[in-house]
């Protein structure tokens, strides 16, 4: 495995296995080229929030929410090609989406990168949320893989069911599967390589890598 100076232009900036208090980009930017096999990148958008219009910014569920700092598309579209540059070939984006971005053209997102959509996991959170119709009771992992696109050798487990269900304690607003996030880490890296996460919020990453023995390189603004 690289080392740290291996792996970054300046170590001084962001440590392996540490809550790093950074800003996104300029974690992905102090990571060498091609060296990492697998990030996370869950945005924090306002999409589906302008979308629906419910008025409830100020109500308990969703206060803690709108008070996080707002990514824009464009932000968004420069995070996923940093982490473009960052994989390895046939190296993996686990990117999390709602279901208002899932049926909204995200193709844009990865446009003029070597990013191939190859799999989407359903995670059911086992309650109910928002919605003015159906009620919305699960979020998902688009999975993207640098080309060229490979199977076999690359990707080694092969009972993950699409549909994950999974009950989190929320510790904060984009709280994420612990153990999901566990049996994809060990879908396709090995032990002691570094999984980033330019966006942790809750760190839920961190310590998925430390069920499996992997190092983990994220950060956020807040933690």
């Amino acid at each position: 495995m690289d080392n740290n100076n291996n792996i970054l232009y300046n170590p001084i900036l962001s440590e392996l296995n540490q809550k790093n208090q950074i800003d996104g980009l300029t974690l992905l930017k102090n990571i060498r080229e091609s060296k990492i096999k697998a990030c996370f990148f869950d945005p924090q958008y306002r999409g589906v929030l302008d979308q629906l219009n419910y008025g409830n910014e100020g109500k308990s569920r969703c206060q803690d929410r709108s008070k996080l700092s707002q990514m824009t598309e464009e932000d968004i579209i420069k995070f996923i090609h940093e982490i473009d540059r960052i994989l390895i070939p046939t190296g993996h984006l686990f990117l999390w989406i709602d279901k208002y971005h899932l049926c909204s053209d995200v193709n844009i997102w990865f446009k003029e990168t070597d990013l191939n959509v190859v799999d989407l996991i359903v995670w059911d959170k086992g309650k109910l949320g928002m919605g003015y119709r159906s009620r919305r009771k699960s979020e998902y992992c688009l999975i993207l893989q640098k080309s060229p696109k490979r199977v076999k050798d690359i990707w080694k487990t092969h009972n993950i069911p699409d549909v994950w269900c999974e009950k989190v304690k929320k510790i904060h607003p984009h709280s994420k599967p612990i153990e999901l996030q566990k049996v994809l880490i060990e879908a396709v890296t090995d032990i002691e390589d570094i999984i980033v996460d330019p966006a942790a919020g809750g760190f839920s990453v961190l310590e998925a890598c430390q069920l499996c023995n992997r190092n983990f390189l994220g950060g956020d603004l807040l933690t």
